[in-house]
């Protein structure tokens, strides 16, 4: 565990969760408030942006309690009236970055209904989370494997659900479709932002660093030992390329190939009467719970 709270591996990823049931009390708003003293200046809103603003500008390294408490002019020990330490910290931030595109508000019922084609459902999500590991690339240092689930995460998962239901397929499968589709947008949004590190850390352009090798390179394409390296088109490489695209039309296909092959044998008819089945139940229960 690293000094300040929080678990860090050593890819350089980190971890939340110092605390689980003190960051499930602060995400959920059930944990006491601090009444101590004159009327505090603060608040866990002000301590969380700040703590984002901090990560977006210089990286997840930078941030510490220290650092927070210089960025909002109080004591550190201030900070701690809060929240615990960096670690329950991670998990705040996680959950605040994460509802970023969702409407405000902790009701899924308030949220505005998802596109009707599955299809554009999957699209939206890819490219919404593209955008927000973007403009949050410190997302992917964090270890979100066994994330501590607050409003905003579960609120997104079910909207997820919500436009992927009428795909007909069985839950598993749902969560499956999820999980690949992220998978596919973290591996891109890594890539790039790998890239964008090494040119920070070796003041080398991408253009610079393949300009160095190509000596080499030309040596080994002339060999004869790499055929079919030798043989790709010229462009194979260019930049000019949109691998996201590519890869999310390929995707989407996919699920089309398996949504069409349960809809000809009647399985996705059975799924989406069952899901809808029991999601007017749940909705009625709701609505009754409420009265």
């Amino acid at each position: 565990m690293a000094k300040d709270g929080s678990t860090a591996a050593t890819d350089g990823t980190a971890t939340g969760s110092g605390d689980i049931a003190r960051s499930l009390e602060l995400l959920w708003g059930t944990g006491d408030r601090p009444s101590r003293g004159p009327k505090p200046g603060l608040s866990l809103d002000r301590i969380v942006t700040a703590a984002i603003a901090v990560a977006d500008a210089e990286g997840l390294a930078a941030v510490s309690m220290r650092r927070l408490s210089t960025e909002l002019g109080t004591g550190t020990m201030s900070l701690y009236r809060y929240v615990p330490g960096k670690a329950e910290l991670l998990d705040l931030m996680l959950d605040r970055v994460l509802g970023e595109p969702l409407p405000s508000g902790t009701d899924p019922a308030d949220a505005p209904a998802p596109p009707a084609d599955w299809r554009a459902s999957i699209d939206a999500m890819a490219r919404t989370y593209l955008d927000n590991l973007r403009r949050h690339p410190w997302l992917l240092k964090i270890n979100q494997a066994r994330t501590v689930l607050g409003p905003s995460a579960l609120r997104g998962l079910e909207l997820s659900l919500t436009a992927l239901r009428s795909m007909g397929l069985r839950d598993p499968e749902l969560i499956s479709v999820i999980i690949t589709v992220n998978s596919f947008v973290e591996g891109l949004a890594r890539t790039r932002a790998d890239a964008a590190e090494a040119v920070r850390e070796t003041g080398l352009s991408d253009q610079e660093f393949w300009d160095g090798q190509r000596p080499y390179l030309e040596r080994a394409m002339l060999s004869g030992a790499y055929p079919m390296m030798a043989s790709l088109s010229e462009d194979t490489f260019s930049t000019e390329f949109d691998h996201f695209e590519f890869g999310l039309r390929r995707l989407i296909a996919g699920f089309e190939a398996l949504v069409a092959e349960r809809t000809a044998d009647g399985t996705a008819d059975r799924a989406t009467q069952r899901a809808t089945e029991q999601t007017t139940e749940q909705t009625s229960e709701q609505t009754a719970a409420r009265k």
